[in-house]
């Protein structure tokens, strides 16, 4: 699937996992496990708790999704 069918929200990390999963809470109280794309690994973003991130969810699986960008604040 492609970044294009993705829908996008935004929210804010609450936990990092093992394995390079973070918990992130959206901005409507639901709670989901991304992951970062291939760009944020590529060119090393950092992303912590506390970050707010934008998070695309496939229509197919919305308990899981991949960080696309991360907003400065």
């Amino acid at each position: 699937m492609a970044k294009d069918d993705l829908a996008s929200f935004d929210g804010k990390v609450t936990d990092l996992s093992g394995g390079g999963v973070y918990s992130v809470t959206l901005d409507n109280g639901a709670t989901v496990a991304a992951k970062l794309c291939g760009k944020m690994k590529k060119f090393k973003i950092r992303v912590v708790v506390g970050d707010k991130v934008s998070v695309g969810l496939s229509p197919y699986d919305i308990s899981h999704g991949l960080i696309l960008h991360r907003h400065r604040s």
